[in-house]
Parts: structure tokens; sequence; C-alpha cells
């Protein structure tokens, strides 16, 4: 069992970091497929460059379904069992594959909708500042979101100017937080 002095505390943080930044890479480069962002935008091709050697020899084996990268959704739902199971084990605990499964869908929808957050936040915040045309993060992280912000536009109309669309995206993203991933980790625990 995990004594939890500095060193084991600073064991898992690092195992953690590690494990959660190259899950963040691949499940980047799945939402910039899925929203069909600029492939030769520096970020992308960097995410691109991070993720490849993984992905590659995967994509052999494992072709795509559709706009479904299934090599992709394999290396990010296998690193976040393994992270998963890592930091059970360094706590001393032996997780049922049931529960690890759904800890895991858990965990993978919270990133994705952490990302989804971050990406509007950081528009929100840089519409105020300066209109970020030419910044190539902002061009990335608005084709990110706006597969989430198009539909809510069509629904509510700007008001005298303002865009509501964020504001309402940010609501729905805590919803499902609350509704969907707090339930799901709640279940995972009881089993």
């Amino acid at each position: 069992m995990m004594g939890g002095g500095p060193f084991s505390d600073a064991g898992l943080f690092l195992v953690n970091t590690l494990f959660s930044l190259y899950i963040g890479a691949v499940l980047q480069r799945l939402v910039l497929q899925w929203s069909r962002a600029d492939f030769y935008n520096p970020i992308s091709q960097a995410i691109v460059r991070v993720t490849s050697p993984v992905l590659r020899p995967l994509r052999r084996v494992l072709p795509s379904i559709g706009r479904m990268d299934t090599a992709s959704f394999v290396v990010i739902f296998a690193l976040q069992w393994l992270n998963l199971w890592l930091t059970a084990r360094l706590f001393g605990i032996a997780p049922g594959a049931a529960t690890m499964t759904v800890m895991v869908v858990a965990e993978l929808i919270r990133k994705l909708v952490y990302l989804y957050m971050f990406a509007i936040f950081v528009l929100a915040l840089a519409s105020w500042i300066a209109s970020g045309g030419a910044n190539p993060a902002l061009r990335l992280l608005d084709s990110i979101a706006e597969p989430l912000l198009a539909p809510i536009r069509r629904w509510l109309p700007s008001l005298g100017g303002i865009d509501l669309s964020t504001l309402v995206a940010l609501v729905l993203l805590q919803l499902v937080l609350k509704l969907v991933v707090a339930p799901l980790t709640g279940f995972g625990v009881m089993l």
C-alpha cells in the first residue's frame, strides 16, 4: 500500500501527469480529426508528430471506421486504463474489469468535456482582448469549438451583438459533468 509520503505523492503526480499529457495529445488529435481542423496548422503538425509513433503501427491493424479513428480510440482507452490501474495499485487497490471500464469511460468523457471547455473559454477570452484571425492556436481552438457552438448559435441568436452560445455551451458541458460523468464515476465505485 502507498505510504502517502512526499516521494510516493511525487511519483503518483509524475505518473498521472505523463499519462494525462499523452492521452490529451491523442485525444486532441482525435477531436481535430472529428472537427476537420486544418491539418497543416503548426500545432496540428506537432500533435501528429507526437502521436504518430504509437498510432502509425496500430493503424495497419486497426483501420478507421467511417470518421472514427479506431487506433486513436484504442490508444486513448488503453492508456487511460493503464493509468487508472497503476494509480489504484499504488494505493493497494485491485479494481475489477467492470469497475475499470466504467471509470475509464467516465474519465475519458471528463477529459473530452474539459478539452471543449478549455477551447470555448480561451476563444471567449480572446474575443474580448483581440481578434485572433492570424493566431494558429486560436484558429485550431475555433475548429474544435465550432461544431459544438454552431447548433447553439442557430437555436439562440445573438442578443444585441452579444454571442451567448459560449455561455450556453459551458453550462451544457457542466451538466454533462454532473449528469453523466459523476453518476458514471459513482456507479464505477459501487461495482
